[in-house]
Protein backbone atom coordinates (compact mmCIF):
# COMPACT_ATOMS: atom_id res chain seq x y z
CA UNK A 1 0.00 0.00 0.00
CA UNK A 2 1.53 3.28 -1.00
CA UNK A 3 1.73 5.96 2.10
CA UNK A 4 -0.25 8.40 0.12
CA UNK A 5 -3.45 5.64 -0.21
CA UNK A 6 -6.16 6.94 1.98
CA UNK A 7 -8.79 4.57 1.31
CA UNK A 8 -7.90 1.40 0.35
CA UNK A 9 -10.65 -2.16 -0.05
CA UNK A 10 -8.89 -5.11 -0.32
CA UNK A 11 -10.61 -8.08 -2.00
CA UNK A 12 -14.25 -6.88 -0.56
CA UNK A 13 -17.15 -8.82 -0.73
CA UNK A 14 -20.56 -8.35 1.21
CA UNK A 15 -23.28 -10.76 1.35
CA UNK A 16 -26.83 -9.63 2.57
CA UNK A 17 -28.72 -11.90 5.04
CA UNK A 18 -32.75 -12.57 4.38
CA UNK A 19 -35.05 -15.45 4.88
CA UNK A 20 -34.22 -16.97 1.72
CA UNK A 21 -30.40 -17.81 2.49
CA UNK A 22 -27.60 -15.08 1.11
CA UNK A 23 -26.83 -12.90 -1.51
CA UNK A 24 -23.84 -11.69 -2.80
CA UNK A 25 -24.04 -7.28 -3.18
CA UNK A 26 -21.20 -7.08 -3.69
CA UNK A 27 -17.42 -9.63 -4.35
CA UNK A 28 -14.01 -9.41 -4.58
CA UNK A 29 -13.79 -5.55 -4.99
CA UNK A 30 -10.20 -3.83 -4.55
CA UNK A 31 -8.80 -0.50 -5.27
CA UNK A 32 -7.30 2.15 -3.48
CA UNK A 33 -7.78 5.99 -3.01
CA UNK A 34 -4.97 8.67 -2.96
CA UNK A 35 -5.09 11.73 -1.49
CA UNK A 36 -6.42 14.59 -2.74
CA UNK A 37 -7.85 11.80 -5.90
CA UNK A 38 -11.55 12.14 -7.27
CA UNK A 39 -13.84 9.23 -8.37
CA UNK A 40 -16.41 7.96 -9.48
CA UNK A 41 -18.37 4.84 -8.94
CA UNK A 42 -20.92 4.32 -12.02
CA UNK A 43 -22.89 1.04 -12.58
CA UNK A 44 -26.28 -0.52 -13.00
CA UNK A 45 -29.32 0.01 -10.31
CA UNK A 46 -28.75 -2.43 -7.53
CA UNK A 47 -25.04 -3.45 -8.44
CA UNK A 48 -23.59 -2.09 -4.90
CA UNK A 49 -22.57 1.26 -5.47
CA UNK A 50 -23.84 2.46 -2.33
CA UNK A 51 -22.94 -0.85 -0.37
CA UNK A 52 -19.43 0.53 -1.31
CA UNK A 53 -19.72 3.76 -0.06
CA UNK A 54 -21.62 2.26 3.29
CA UNK A 55 -18.25 -0.21 3.96
CA UNK A 56 -15.83 2.97 3.84
CA UNK A 57 -18.00 4.81 6.29
CA UNK A 58 -17.94 1.96 8.94
CA UNK A 59 -22.28 1.37 8.58
CA UNK A 60 -21.60 -2.20 7.65
CA UNK A 61 -18.61 -4.83 7.73
CA UNK A 62 -17.16 -6.88 4.54
CA UNK A 63 -18.30 -10.53 4.69
CA UNK A 64 -14.39 -11.02 3.42
CA UNK A 65 -12.05 -8.68 2.88
CA UNK A 66 -10.86 -5.49 4.24
CA UNK A 67 -11.52 -1.67 4.46
CA UNK A 68 -8.58 0.42 5.29
CA UNK A 69 -8.60 4.50 5.70
CA UNK A 70 -4.97 5.72 6.21
CA UNK A 71 -3.90 2.10 6.66
CA UNK A 72 -6.42 1.20 9.48
CA UNK A 73 -8.96 -1.22 9.13
CA UNK A 74 -12.42 0.48 9.28
CA UNK A 75 -14.15 -0.94 13.13
CA UNK A 76 -17.21 1.61 12.54
CA UNK A 77 -18.26 5.43 11.41
CA UNK A 78 -15.18 7.84 12.28
CA UNK A 79 -14.40 11.42 12.03
CA UNK A 80 -12.25 11.28 9.18
CA UNK A 81 -15.29 10.39 6.83
CA UNK A 82 -17.80 12.53 5.50
CA UNK A 83 -20.80 11.40 4.19
CA UNK A 84 -23.10 13.43 1.90
CA UNK A 85 -26.58 11.99 0.66
CA UNK A 86 -29.16 12.53 -1.70
CA UNK A 87 -31.50 14.03 0.76
CA UNK A 88 -29.83 17.39 2.21
CA UNK A 89 -31.24 16.14 6.01
CA UNK A 90 -30.83 19.83 7.17
CA UNK A 91 -33.55 20.79 10.24
CA UNK A 92 -35.49 23.23 9.32
CA UNK A 93 -36.08 24.23 13.04
CA UNK A 94 -32.76 25.34 13.03
CA UNK A 95 -31.01 28.78 11.46
CA UNK A 96 -28.64 27.44 8.46
CA UNK A 97 -25.17 27.76 10.86
CA UNK A 98 -27.04 25.87 13.37
CA UNK A 99 -27.21 23.07 10.81
CA UNK A 100 -23.88 23.56 9.39
CA UNK A 101 -22.70 23.17 13.19
CA UNK A 102 -24.69 19.91 14.07
CA UNK A 103 -22.10 17.33 13.09
CA UNK A 104 -19.13 18.99 15.44
CA UNK A 105 -21.87 19.00 18.20
CA UNK A 106 -22.87 15.14 17.34
CA UNK A 107 -18.63 14.78 18.22
CA UNK A 108 -18.33 17.16 20.75
CA UNK A 109 -16.29 19.36 18.92
CA UNK A 110 -17.54 22.67 19.42
CA UNK A 111 -14.80 24.91 20.18
CA UNK A 112 -14.11 28.48 19.00
CA UNK A 113 -11.78 27.67 16.72
CA UNK A 114 -13.84 24.81 14.88
CA UNK A 115 -17.15 27.44 14.82
CA UNK A 116 -15.15 29.76 13.61
CA UNK A 117 -13.76 27.55 10.19
CA UNK A 118 -17.45 26.52 9.73
CA UNK A 119 -18.43 30.34 9.93
CA UNK A 120 -15.94 31.08 7.17
CA UNK A 121 -16.91 27.98 4.94
CA UNK A 122 -20.06 29.74 4.64
CA UNK A 123 -18.88 33.25 3.96
CA UNK A 124 -16.00 31.69 1.52
CA UNK A 125 -19.04 29.30 -0.53
CA UNK A 126 -21.64 32.40 -0.76
CA UNK A 127 -23.84 31.26 2.29
CA UNK A 128 -22.61 33.95 4.88
CA UNK A 129 -25.59 36.07 4.17
CA UNK A 130 -27.95 33.52 4.83
CA UNK A 131 -26.01 32.16 8.16
CA UNK A 132 -29.50 32.90 10.23
CA UNK A 133 -31.96 32.10 7.77
CA UNK A 134 -33.96 28.40 7.77
CA UNK A 135 -33.73 25.72 5.37
CA UNK A 136 -37.43 26.35 3.81
CA UNK A 137 -36.07 29.84 2.75
CA UNK A 138 -33.19 28.18 0.73
CA UNK A 139 -33.34 26.86 -2.95
CA UNK A 140 -32.19 23.12 -3.25
CA UNK A 141 -29.44 24.01 -4.54
CA UNK A 142 -28.50 25.97 -1.39
CA UNK A 143 -29.23 23.35 0.72
CA UNK A 144 -27.03 20.65 -1.03
CA UNK A 145 -24.74 23.38 -0.55
CA UNK A 146 -25.49 24.14 3.33
CA UNK A 147 -25.34 19.64 3.70
CA UNK A 148 -21.45 19.16 1.96
CA UNK A 149 -20.41 22.49 4.27
CA UNK A 150 -21.87 20.61 6.91
CA UNK A 151 -19.97 17.47 6.16
CA UNK A 152 -16.83 19.77 5.17
CA UNK A 153 -17.14 21.60 8.95
CA UNK A 154 -15.87 18.32 10.41
CA UNK A 155 -12.49 18.40 8.43
CA UNK A 156 -13.10 14.82 7.22
CA UNK A 157 -9.90 12.98 5.53
CA UNK A 158 -12.85 11.43 2.73
CA UNK A 159 -16.01 12.50 1.08
CA UNK A 160 -18.53 10.35 0.56
CA UNK A 161 -20.88 11.47 -2.32
CA UNK A 162 -24.01 9.23 -2.47
CA UNK A 163 -26.20 10.28 -5.94
CA UNK A 164 -26.13 13.99 -4.28
CA UNK A 165 -27.47 15.90 -7.11
CA UNK A 166 -30.52 13.66 -8.02
CA UNK A 167 -32.86 15.19 -5.93
CA UNK A 168 -32.23 18.31 -8.08
CA UNK A 169 -33.62 19.96 -11.34
CA UNK A 170 -30.69 19.54 -13.91
CA UNK A 171 -29.44 23.08 -14.31
CA UNK A 172 -29.44 23.11 -10.74
CA UNK A 173 -27.47 20.04 -10.82
CA UNK A 174 -25.04 21.43 -13.43
CA UNK A 175 -24.36 24.38 -11.45
CA UNK A 176 -23.77 22.68 -8.46
CA UNK A 177 -21.79 19.58 -9.86
CA UNK A 178 -19.66 22.81 -10.33
CA UNK A 179 -19.51 24.30 -7.14
CA UNK A 180 -18.85 21.03 -5.49
CA UNK A 181 -16.41 20.01 -6.93
CA UNK A 182 -14.34 23.90 -7.00
CA UNK A 183 -15.00 23.30 -2.92
CA UNK A 184 -13.58 19.89 -2.84
CA UNK A 185 -10.66 20.83 -4.52
CA UNK A 186 -10.01 23.90 -3.10
CA UNK A 187 -10.81 22.38 0.69
CA UNK A 188 -8.05 19.87 -1.00
CA UNK A 189 -10.39 16.80 0.03
CA UNK A 190 -10.59 13.14 -1.01
CA UNK A 191 -14.04 12.12 -2.84
CA UNK A 192 -16.00 9.48 -4.03
CA UNK A 193 -19.17 9.82 -6.12
CA UNK A 194 -21.47 7.05 -6.44
CA UNK A 195 -23.93 8.77 -9.52
CA UNK A 196 -26.31 7.13 -11.83
CA UNK A 197 -25.40 9.95 -14.17
CA UNK A 198 -22.27 8.93 -16.88
CA UNK A 199 -21.74 12.40 -17.94
CA UNK A 200 -21.56 13.95 -14.06
CA UNK A 201 -19.22 10.98 -13.58
CA UNK A 202 -17.06 11.39 -16.17
CA UNK A 203 -16.73 15.40 -15.79
CA UNK A 204 -15.83 15.71 -12.15
CA UNK A 205 -13.99 12.24 -11.95
CA UNK A 206 -10.06 12.04 -11.85
CA UNK A 207 -10.91 8.49 -12.50
CA UNK A 208 -13.77 6.22 -13.02
CA UNK A 209 -14.54 2.73 -11.74
CA UNK A 210 -17.49 0.74 -13.56
CA UNK A 211 -19.48 -1.59 -11.83
CA UNK A 212 -21.09 -4.99 -13.30
CA UNK A 213 -24.76 -5.67 -12.49
CA UNK A 214 -25.08 -7.56 -9.43
CA UNK A 215 -23.04 -9.16 -7.53
CA UNK A 216 -20.81 -6.03 -8.13
CA UNK A 217 -17.62 -6.55 -9.10
CA UNK A 218 -15.18 -3.99 -11.00
CA UNK A 219 -15.35 -4.26 -14.70
CA UNK A 220 -13.45 -1.79 -16.05
CA UNK A 221 -11.61 1.55 -14.93
CA UNK A 222 -10.89 4.62 -16.65
CA UNK A 223 -8.21 7.35 -15.76
CA UNK A 224 -10.45 10.50 -17.12
CA UNK A 225 -8.24 12.96 -19.18
CA UNK A 226 -9.90 15.49 -20.29
CA UNK A 227 -8.83 18.39 -22.21
CA UNK A 228 -9.54 22.32 -21.65
CA UNK A 229 -8.77 25.23 -20.15
CA UNK A 230 -11.32 25.55 -17.82
CA UNK A 231 -11.42 22.74 -15.13
CA UNK A 232 -14.81 23.07 -14.33
CA UNK A 233 -16.93 20.04 -14.98
CA UNK A 234 -19.37 21.81 -17.55
CA UNK A 235 -16.82 23.23 -19.52
CA UNK A 236 -15.38 19.72 -19.68
CA UNK A 237 -18.15 18.17 -21.04
CA UNK A 238 -17.05 20.43 -24.42
CA UNK A 239 -13.92 18.56 -24.13
CA UNK A 240 -13.25 16.26 -27.47
CA UNK A 241 -12.56 13.33 -25.06
CA UNK A 242 -15.42 13.47 -23.50
CA UNK A 243 -17.84 11.56 -25.93
CA UNK A 244 -15.52 9.23 -26.27
CA UNK A 245 -15.45 7.88 -22.47
CA UNK A 246 -19.25 8.21 -22.47
CA UNK A 247 -19.91 6.25 -25.22
CA UNK A 248 -17.63 3.44 -24.70
CA UNK A 249 -18.92 4.03 -20.76
CA UNK A 250 -22.45 3.37 -22.10
CA UNK A 251 -21.68 0.41 -23.59
CA UNK A 252 -20.12 -1.41 -20.73
CA UNK A 253 -22.72 -0.70 -18.74
CA UNK A 254 -25.04 -2.51 -21.63
CA UNK A 255 -27.99 -0.44 -20.76
CA UNK A 256 -31.16 -1.85 -22.25
CA UNK A 257 -34.85 -0.38 -21.79
CA UNK A 258 -37.27 -2.57 -21.66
Amino acid sequence: MNHQDIVTLDNVSLNYHSLEGETPAIQNISFTVSKGEFIGIVGPSGCGKTTILSLIAGLMKPTSGRVLIEGKEVEGPSSKVGYMLQQDHLFEWRTIQQNVLLGLEIQGKISKESKQRAIELLETYGLGDFRNHYPQQLSGGMRQRVALIRTLAINPEVLLLDEPFSALDYQTRLALSDEVTNIIRKEKKTALLVTHDISEAISMSDRLLVLSKRPGTIKSEYVIKLTGQNRSPVELRKAPEFREYFNKIWKELDVHVS
